[in-house]
């Protein structure tokens, strides 16, 4: 072993597994130490140091361990984090998983270099959420209201038009204004997108979608590739997070992240949990899976010293449409709410496929109202859940009585449930809706509905907007 300036070096290893390198002999290193690693034939890829021990290191190879030999392995340790360059020339570019330009372009004259893990904010310095961010989504600006600085996951499934939904609300996303104001056009988002073991199709299809829509001059792609190492995914998303950290907090700017597919991380991290002979918890993942997203996800939302902020919208499939499986079911622990897909409606036509009464956004009161949507926005949200939400009773009924037995007024329930779905949540892939055009078809689509039943809005709420009819229809 020699000494290097600022690490050491070591050849030979003790043990090769899958993409993991266990080195004895190694010294005074550090936990997440970034790894230099060179075959018989010289040719270096990186890797980090998992695991520390008194004279042990366990170090997982990015770019896999194929061709690497137990005696001729040279191992040199830097005795630093793995740093990747930001700057705000990235946005444009296309990056692999650990931040190197895959697009043609030379290497991005960075301002500094950043620690891919970020910084720790502190609590006290958070700025509560209450700026709304208008998708131009009906299903989901006057449902599930999503707020600038949140973490709102989309679940979706196999097959599901998740993609499609995440490019359009990249496309249409705008810091919101009051219904009947027109937003801001300067309110626009800086995109950072990570892809986490997606299919090459997959990627050149938001590359394609960017660039059509002239969002692609805003936005900064991460790409971890189904065929590229699945170890790269654990760093992929953090090397995103890392420049949006930069772009909102010391460039001011507001940043949206999109996350896909956090299944496949966590995959990813469950497969070198198996190889490093970690005691599994619920079906084979790590024990640690929940601190390991809220590592992610919490690095999300305002501070008071920085006009900025991150949103972040994860993507995840959830295995056999399993609500309660364990990416899930933590994810959503951690996150601020879910807006979840639904195979029915996809089976239907209806496109988005949101499933309005699974979705959740908790921080949707604090958005909307007087001064930032319209002050019946909360009430009328209520009464098309509480409504729909009956519907659902009414179908179960008619599926066993039939519908003709069904009493007049649950009959208008499925004539609502119907015309909900088909013209509330249903909505072209290029339909851009103001909060005002949202607003409007939820009242007259509750005008379907006998005034008595409407027990959720008020009787002012009811004078100034019951049976009125909206002119574009």
């Amino acid at each position: 072993m020699k000494e290097l300036l600022g690490g050491q070096e070591v050849i030979g290893v003790a043990r090769i597994e899958g993409p993991i390198v266990v080195v004895q002999g190694a010294g005074s290193v550090g936990y997440d130490e970034v790894v230099e690693v060179f075959d018989s034939r010289g040719r270096l890829r990186r890797g980090r140091v998992l695991e520390v021990g008194e004279d042990i290191a366990v170090v997982e190879v990015f770019a896999g361990t194929t061709g690497l030999s137990i005696d001729d392995t040279r191992v040199r340790f830097l005795g630093e984090p793995l740093r990747i360059p930001v700057t705000e020339e990235m946005l444009g570019r296309v990056f692999d998983g650990l931040g190197e330009p895959i697009d043609g372009g030379p290497e991005p004259l960075a301002d500094h270099y950043a620690d891919i893990n970020g910084q720790p904010i502190n609590p006290t310095a958070r700025v509560y959420p209450r700026d709304y961010i208008q998708t131009g989504i009906s299903a989901i600006d006057g449902m599930n209201t999503l707020v600038m600085g949140q973490k709102l996951p989309l679940f979706s499934g196999s097959g599901l038009p998740h993609d499609q939904l995440a490019a359009q609300i990249v496309r249409q996303a705008t810091l919101g204004a009051p219904a009947g104001e027109a937003p801001s056009q300067t309110a626009q988002f800086a995109i950072v997108f990570a892809a986490m073991g997606v299919k090459h199709d997959v990627a050149a299809y938001f590359r394609d979608s960017f660039a059509e829509s002239g969002a692609l001059t805003r936005v900064a792609m991460f790409l971890n590739l189904a065929d590229d190492p699945p170890v790269e995914r654990l760093v992929t998303p953090r090397a995103a997070l890392t420049l949006a950290e930069y772009l909102a907090f010391e460039r001011q700017m507001h940043v949206l992240v999109i996350l896909t597919d956090m299944t496949n991380y966590c995959e990813a991290l469950r497969q070198i949990s198996n190889i490093r002979g970690e005691v599994p918890s619920r079906k084979g993942y790590p024990g640690y899976l929940y601190s390991d997203l809220a590592s992610m996800y919490e690095r999300t939302g305002r501070i008071k010293t920085s006009e900025g902020s991150i949103t972040q919208l994860p993507i995840l499939t959830m295995p056999n449409d399993d609500i309660t499986h364990p990416v899930p079911d933590l994810t959503g622990y951690i996150t601020e709410g879910q807006i979840v897909l639904s195979r029915d409606l996809t089976h239907q036509d209806i496109y988005p496929p949101i499933a309005v009464l699974p979705s959740l956004s908790r921080l949707m009161k604090d958005g909307i109202g007087e001064g930032r949507t319209r002050a019946d926005h909360s009430h009328l949200s209520a009464q098309l859940y509480a409504a729909y939400a009956h519907v659902q009773d009414v179908r179960s009924l008619a599926s066993v009585i039939g519908e003709e037995e069904l009493s007049t007024v649950d009959q208008q329930y499925l004539q609502f449930g119907r015309a909900f779905e088909r013209e509330f949540i249903h909505q072209g892939p290029t339909e851009n809706r103001s909060i005002e055009e949202t607003l409007t078809i939820g009242w007259r689509l509750l005008s379907m509905l006998p005034q008595e039943e409407l027990t959720r809005v008020s009787p002012a709420e009811l004078q100034q907007y019951y049976g009125k009819r909206d002119a574009t229809h």
